[in-house]
């Protein structure tokens, strides 16, 4: 927005030499009407004759607008909160599922928000609304439900590209709620329930081929010393009294039942 202050013409300078003749002839009074005070968070858009005043809004601080001439316009620089009502989507794998977000934005350039577009709050929401339904219909559920913060990243640097010339400076953006079917969520969970019983079944796998490999050593050990048997015999006798003293275990050698075999036989 140029300043225009040149262009009002003959005319224009007529009627703000008036209406400073105007200021000048009733004053003190008049001095109530033209003095404005803009407050530290806000900052005032002057236009004399439907001209802009400046490039720069004016503010904080007093202001003098002159009567019948210059009218203004103040806007709130301080951060806004804009929640995203739910939106129904459907992700790129045929998934319909609601999701919700929260906007947080701020006006940096007070002239660009008044003279740029009639209501920026109401169109930065629903440009928001617009950019989350086609930003997260290119997205599976799976990245949906993984990539949150990759997708808000996504989301602020398009609004951004789109709200600039607005004045309009887009902070973050959050993704609040992912709402899908119930029928799609039962589905989900017989999915990853089965998929952690396949995951026990192998994991109790690997552990039967491991104690198979370390029987197997631990037998090899045994023969080649034949007193490690008898050894290892009186240790699961001392395990099973320290868990059950009331249970009696007669210890016999393997050896016995070879011998009274081989009597029976010749006889």
């Amino acid at each position: 927005i140029a300043d225009r202050q040149e262009g009002i013409g003959v005319c224009g300078w007529i009627l703000v030499s008036l209406s400073f003749l105007l200021v000048l002839i009733t004053f003190p009074i008049s001095i109530w009407a033209c003095i404005k005070v803009v407050r530290e968070y806000e900052r005032a858009v002057v236009f004399r004759l439907g001209r802009i005043l400046s490039k720069k809004a004016k503010g904080p601080g007093i202001i003098l607008v002159l009567p019948c001439t210059d009218t203004f316009v103040k806007v709130d620089l301080r951060m806004v909160t804009c929640k995203i009502p739910p939106q129904e989507i459907l992700t790129r794998d045929a998934v319909t599922a609601q999701v919700d977000g929260v906007v947080h934005y701020r006006i940096h350039s007070a002239v660009c928000a008044v003279a740029n577009i009639t209501d920026v709050h109401s169109a930065t929401l629903l440009l928001a609304q617009t950019t989350l339904r086609n930003v997260l219909g290119t997205q599976s559920l799976a990245q949906l439900l993984a990539g949150r913060e990759d997708i808000a990243h996504s989301i602020q640097a398009t609004l951004n590209s789109a709200t600039k010339q607005w004045g309009v400076k887009v902070a973050r953006v959050e993704i609040k709620d992912i709402r899908i079917p119930m029928a799609m969520q039962r589905a989900m969970a017989a999915e990853a329930e089965a998929a952690r019983e396949t995951k026990a079944k192998v994991v109790a796998a690997e552990g039967e081929r491991n104690a198979s490999k370390a029987l197997q050593k631990a037998s090899m050990v045994l023969t080649e010393s034949p007193a490690g048997l008898p050894l290892r015999y009186l240790q699961t006798l001392t395990a099973v009294a320290a868990q059950n003293n009331s249970t009696i275990v007669f210890p016999l050698p393997i050896n016995i039942f070879g011998s009274l075999g081989q009597k029976s036989t010749g006889e």
